[in-house]
């Protein structure tokens, strides 16, 4: 059986911390028995010949930017059953004028509430909110959830607008406040799958800094999310 071959790519906004971040998956992809290639942009995406020899595109990329030959080439590859994941901003904040990388995913980073404007002091912790991810029936039953409890963090917490070509493993509500503008709360996917021709697609929206990817819960979704996203043999 030929290796598996994952890329990651990373870059961005450097408040994500790209390179720490993926850093701590790389080693569990190279135990798991991936052949595991770096790139700092996106520009491998338009290269047809790596693209269709990769098996997995592990992507974080807050923002920045995408040529319409990059995002053609991800989304045939994807297509074709290349597998597609990542984490937080990395995945759903990426490339915010591409209409056509927003369809690939299916969701899209809108916000992230912050505490009462009163406990806001300008920095990052200002939109650090307690919460509960509660994994979904679907969810429970999915090799990449299944076994992991609703937990909680104190973090960012992603208010997603998304269509209904996902498969929502897990949800986080946000409450309403006197402070807010919306007047009920408001259930965002917190994780999901998408299936898009014969590749899959893997989402994780907690990942905001190195103690949420390290929470055991999250580290768990994202390396299961990993192998299942992986192109598989009837993909080959």
């Amino acid at each position: 059986m030929a290796q598996r071959r994952a890329l990651v790519v990373r870059g961005g906004w450097e408040g994500h911390q790209p390179v720490k971040a993926t850093e701590l998956f790389i080693p569990f992809l190279e135990d798991s028995g991936y052949a595991v290639r770096v790139e700092e942009s996106t520009e491998v995406y338009a290269d047809a010949a790596e693209m269709a020899d990769t098996d997995l595109v592990v992507q974080c990329m807050t923002m920045s930017q995408i040529t319409s030959a990059e995002v053609a080439g991800l989304s045939a590859a994807v297509i074709a059953g290349t597998g597609f994941t990542g984490w937080h901003g990395g995945i759903v904040d990426s490339f915010r004028a591409s209409s056509d990388y927003l369809h690939l995913v299916g969701g899209q980073f809108a916000t992230h509430p912050g505490k009462e404007p009163c406990e806001r002091h300008g920095e990052a912790e200002d939109n650090f909110l307690p919460h509960t991810v509660h994994v979904t029936d679907l969810g429970r039953e999915h090799p990449i959830t299944t076994g992991v409890e609703d937990f909680d963090l104190v973090t960012e917490q992603y208010w997603v607008l998304h269509d209904d070509l996902i498969d929502v493993l897990a949800v986080t509500t946000h409450p309403t406040q006197e402070w807010h503008p919306w007047h009920r709360p408001v259930t965002s996917p917190a994780i999901w799958t998408r299936r898009w021709g014969a590749g899959r697609v893997v989402v994780t929206t907690p990942g905001h800094s190195l103690d949420v990817l390290e929470h055991p819960s999250v580290r768990t979704v994202i390396e299961r999310g990993m192998v299942w996203a992986t192109r598989t043999a009837s993909a080959s």
